[in-house]
């Protein structure tokens, strides 16, 4: 999502907004009582010939500044900028702040997912060992059977060959959860990679753009931006924070597919019982229903169905195979520096 798709929240939408329709609500409840208040004098004013016309040039000027399209903006970026810095005395508004606030919180869930990731390996290896000691059984009662048969031992044959058919039935549905683990696995580890390239790639544009945004803000005062706006230019500070405001939606709606996917593979791990062979169905018809999303945004659509068809083909995890660490590159293109064309 590039900052030219974003559509960003209008001023009453923001914090600020809030305190802003506060204040507001409040500035109209109280003009309108001490208007109230003041009305007889404003009378006697007013048979005043001297005083009428005092109040007429006001009443006028009053009218001008609502009517005048610059003097309204400039009026209207007074009151937003005085709203913003009376909010920024109780939330956090620096939008450097709250990009560094998300890249903990990514380093934070990169830690969780690692450990989500070691433990589903640790399942899938239990796993893959009982299907293989279920199919040894299987072979040797499949043995046991047929020297029961040559023995003409027809109760024998009988029990061994139910046992044999429970145990093939057994690892028909262990085979299959294992595939859904093994898929859960891939998927695991491509957010985990994406994720861990998200982070480093915030880190190289705050590190870029904290020291920019310093610049600007100390180059651009409150006048040269009501300067900007009584000239119709864009003021070149909300652009900037506009771009930054893109990226921290970019993020947290990355980051929140990222928490709930790890919900769900949590989900998935915890309703496995390996010693009963049992597991729930919930889950896994979870991740049935999130593969077939038309699209992921931490991973991307092409991504995902690569997955989706690397999930179905025959290939198989080696799980003797030590877990890669994730990491960018050489000539990687940062996934944020379209934002501030």
């Amino acid at each position: 999502m590039e900052v030219k798709n974003f559509k960003p929240k209008s001023f009453w939408e923001r914090p600020e907004g809030t305190t802003g329709m506060f204040v507001l609500a409040a500035l109209i409840i109280g003009g309108g009582f001490l208007l109230y208040q003041a009305l007889p004098t404003l009378i006697t004013l007013a048979e005043n010939t001297l005083y009428l016309s005092g109040m007429l040039i006001a009443l006028s000027m009053i009218v001008y500044m609502v009517l005048d399209p610059k003097m309204r903006n400039l009026i209207g970026f007074a009151y937003k900028s005085v709203m913003r810095w009376i909010t920024g005395l109780f939330v956090n508004l620096d939008p450097i702040g709250v990009l560094k606030s998300y890249i903990e919180h990514l380093e934070s869930n990169l830690s969780k997912m690692d450990k989500q990731i070691n433990q589903l390996r640790g399942q899938m290896h239990k796993l893959k060992e009982l299907i293989v000691n279920n199919q040894r059984e299987i072979q040797s009662h499949l043995k046991d059977a047929s020297k029961a048969r040559d023995a003409e031992k027809e109760t024998q044959m009988i029990l061994k060959t139910r046992k044999a058919g429970r145990l093939q039935e057994s690892n028909v549905r262990l085979d299959d959860l294992y595939k859904r683990m093994e898929s859960l696995y891939r998927i695991l580890t491509k957010m985990r990679d994406a994720s861990f390239i998200m982070a480093e790639d915030l880190k190289d544009q705050i590190f870029v753009k904290e020291t920019e945004r310093k610049a600007i803000l100390a180059s651009h005062s409150a006048m040269t931006s009501a300067m900007s706006i009584l000239k119709g230019d864009p003021d070149k500070r909300v652009m900037f924070d506009m771009a930054l405001e893109a990226i921290a939606n970019d993020v947290s709606s990355k980051v929140g597919e990222m928490e709930e996917f790890m919900s769900m593979s949590d989900k998935i791990m915890k309703g496995i019982d390996l010693q009963n062979g049992v597991f729930e169905e919930e889950g896994l018809r979870m991740l049935d229903d999130w593969e077939k999303k038309s699209q992921s945004l931490l991973l991307g659509a092409a991504t995902k169905d690569e997955l989706v068809l690397k999930n179905k083909s025959e290939e198989t995890l080696d799980l003797n195979t030590p877990i890669k660490q994730p990491q960018r590159e050489m000539g990687h293109q940062n996934q944020y520096d379209t934002f501030f064309e």
